[in-house]
């Protein structure tokens, strides 16, 4: 049975960071009449994970709970692989009525393992 709660999708700190960034690095270079740079393909990415969100809260990857970093003090995590190897986390919370996906971070790759404690082999 489908959860009939609407689903909210709300960035926070880094995350709304980097997209107003990313979104005004693409405003810029489609004024220069570009088409399909990595920010736009990143931007674009990151609209088309929100929309499957909002369909499907826990969409993706659970982090199991010994691996969340201390420092984001939160009981859940998921993992969405976005394009160009970016990462997007976000975590759940809600209630009866609603249910909010805050997504957290928006990252490449390298920062994404230095935030998990990954290291090269």
């Amino acid at each position: 049975m489908r959860d009939s709660r609407s689903v909210r999708i709300i960035l926070k700190d880094q995350a709304k960071v980097e997209f107003e960034e990313l979104n005004r690095i693409v405003g810029e270079q489609q004024a220069k009449g570009e088409t399909n740079s990595e920010e736009m393909q990143i931007l674009k990415s990151i609209k088309q994970k929100s929309e499957i969100l909002k369909i499907n809260p826990t969409y993706g990857d659970k982090i199991p709970h010994k691996q969340i970093p201390r420092t984001l003090n939160v009981s859940n995590l998921f993992r969405v692989e976005l394009t160009n190897y970016w990462r997007m986390i976000y975590t759940l919370d809600g209630n009866n009525i609603e249910v909010i996906a805050f997504i957290l971070y928006i990252f490449d790759h390298p920062t994404y393992n230095k935030l998990f404690g990954y290291r090269k082999r």
